[in-house]
């Protein structure tokens, strides 16, 4: 399948320029670092712990959405805090515990408190973290999603049902089938993408490390303790917190996926050559979806500034809703392709690349010596 064409040259913006005045940017909002920071923080991990209380309170009653939802959301939450907190967005604002600053959050035994999740915390900082925003849309990218599709969902000899019906699997279970042994395995080799399957010693740490925690809290521990009220509440709630993980899968797959994949997104054959034009290409490479209101953002667990967090990453999440103007308008300043739909689009254009239906595009760079600008984008557009 061909690639859609490029529709700019990397070689007529002025990434200097770009990348001088995204530092300007960046030097007023640090500035404006303070309590505003904090106290949002605090909001957002409120109304996690709203949504929470509300679902334990209600999960035994009977198998229901309701609680289904609330308890998805709480664990959704979790999510939202480890990846700014753990990004380090926070450790610059005046006044933060040690726990809620990258230094603290989920570390050892608070692992149980912040975020127990199917994967370690230690594992996911250095495969998103380290890897991913290092590597954003380039081949040692462990999360770029068409090359992982790569050889069984974009297989188009393979029925387009039959794909389906795969994404679907991978959506409701994709922390524990992809996310947890991916960034296990991305820890234990440091990055490196050869050796195929996990080792039957990465295989026992994954079970033992990952999975038995999550599993024996959340399926064991929880509900067990409402057999003091009833084997039916006991069995409820179970029969919660197992819908429970399926919503926090959705959410977090149809938030996630989305922030890097579509046909107007660009993946990239090499690393940039410097700094500025890093920034331009986390900018090609990501897609933001609407923006404003807390409730909204809280929705999209502020995902929807991936634009942002991928220029800044180690910025608070209010301060990602105060830089979005002024980003999307020096890139229409500078001819940067700056990509922002809903949610809902942005999923539709993620499932096509997954399935194979369509391609990201790849950026042109500088021409090579007796290669003019037409050839460098025709040749970036069949690679």
């Amino acid at each position: 399948m061909s690639r859609a064409a490029p529709d700019f040259d990397l070689a007529s913006v002025d990434v200097e320029g770009f990348y001088r005045e995204l530092k300007e940017l960046r030097a007023r909002l640090d500035a404006n670092l303070g309590e505003a920071d904090a106290a949002h923080l605090r909001k957002m991990e409120r109304w996690g712990k709203v949504a929470s209380v509300f679902g334990v309170a209600t999960a035994w009653i009977a198998p229901n959405p309701l609680s289904a939802v609330a308890l998805g959301l709480g664990r959704s939450t979790r999510w939202l805090l480890m990846h700014h907190v753990g990004h380090r967005g926070y450790d610059r604002v005046p006044g933060m515990p040690a726990s809620r600053t990258s230094k603290g959050f989920a570390k050892g035994n608070r692992r149980f408190v912040d975020w127990l999740d199917w994967m370690l915390p230690e594992a996911w900082v250095f495969e998103h973290n380290v890897l991913h925003h290092s590597h954003t849309g380039e081949d040692a990218d462990p999360d770029l999603l068409e090359r992982n599709a790569e050889g069984s969902l974009r297989d188009t000899g393979r029925p387009l049902a039959l794909r389906y019906v795969q994404l679907a699997l991978l959506a409701v279970t994709w922390r524990a089938s992809y996310y947890a042994p991916e960034t296990l395995g991305s820890l234990r080799r440091k990055g490196r993408r050869e050796g195929g399957a996990l080792t039957r010693t990465e295989l026992w740490e994954l079970f033992t490390r990952c999975y038995l925690p999550y599993a024996t809290v959340f399926f064991g521990l929880y509900p067990a303790a409402f057999l003091l009220v009833s084997p039916w509440a006991a069995f409820s709630v179970f029969c919660n917190s197992v819908m429970a993980d399926v919503v926090t899968n959705l959410h977090t797959f149809f938030v996630v996926g989305p922030n890097h994949t579509g046909e107007d997104l660009y993946r990239f054959d090499s690393a940039p050559a410097n700094k500025a034009e890093r920034m331009v290409q986390q900018v090609v490479g990501s897609a933001n979806y609407r923006t404003g209101g807390d409730l909204n953002d809280y929705a999209h667990l502020w995902l929807n500034y991936q634009i942002e967090h991928h220029l800044w990453p180690d910025l608070p999440m209010l301060k990602y809703r105060e830089a979005q103007p002024h980003v999307k308008a020096l890139c229409e300043k500078y001819g940067i392709p700056y990509v922002q739909e809903s949610v809902w689009t942005r999923a539709r254009k993620m499932v096509d690349i997954v399935v194979g239906k369509a391609s990201m595009k790849r950026l042109v760079k500088a021409a090579a010596p007796g290669m003019s600008a037409a050839d460098a984008r025709a040749e970036a557009s069949a690679a």
